[in-house]
């Protein structure tokens, strides 16, 4: 099987980055279940939008996310059975190449760099499954959907969902 994982809130926590920086600059309280239904801008106060845009181009942002729990030691299974690609959108933030390259160096050495896809659009995947957070990804692909929660998807029921990684061990290993 072709397994297709997503980066940024399926295997890396882009949205609690976002929550920390924001709680720490601005000396908020907002905590990650305040945001369910809701994108980290629309959780933020409006003058402060502009800036917490930003926090994607900051040198560092991406190579020090924290690992979502589990996702190691499931991918590492799966990947003894299944060929595991990294497809990350990672286009739209030019400047994360680089630091997405060497976090997964770091966090997942055993998805060599030949199965990575730092692309733009993923319609262009063609594989048997893909894990994700976007609907806008989840949508065009052909193969198996699973949504992997994350705040901003909440309200979304069109796919197969999954909360976390031991659910995604349930359903694949």
């Amino acid at each position: 099987m072709i397994i297709f994982v997503d980066m940024d809130e399926v295997i890396a926590d882009t949205y609690g980055a976002h929550l920390e920086l924001y709680n720490s600059e601005f000396n908020a309280q907002i905590r990650l279940e305040d945001c369910h239904g809701k994108g980290i801008k629309q959780c933020v106060a409006e003058e402060h939008l502009e800036m917490v845009k930003g926090y994607t181009a900051r040198d560092g942002f991406f190579r020090n996310l924290e690992v979502f729990p589990d996702s190691q030691e499931v991918l590492r299974e799966l990947a003894k059975e299944h060929e595991i690609y990294i497809a990350s959108a990672a286009m739209e933030y030019p400047n994360s190449l680089r630091e997405k390259s060497d976090w997964l160096d770091e966090h997942f050495p055993f998805i060599p760099w030949q199965h990575r896809i730092l692309c733009g659009h993923k319609y262009i995947l063609k594989g048997d499954l893909l894990i994700d957070d976007h609907s806008r990804n989840l949508k065009p692909f052909e193969g198996r959907k699973i949504m992997f929660t994350s705040p901003h998807n909440m309200s979304d029921t069109e796919f197969e969902r999954a909360d976390n990684w031991k659910e995604i061990a349930a359903k694949l290993l």
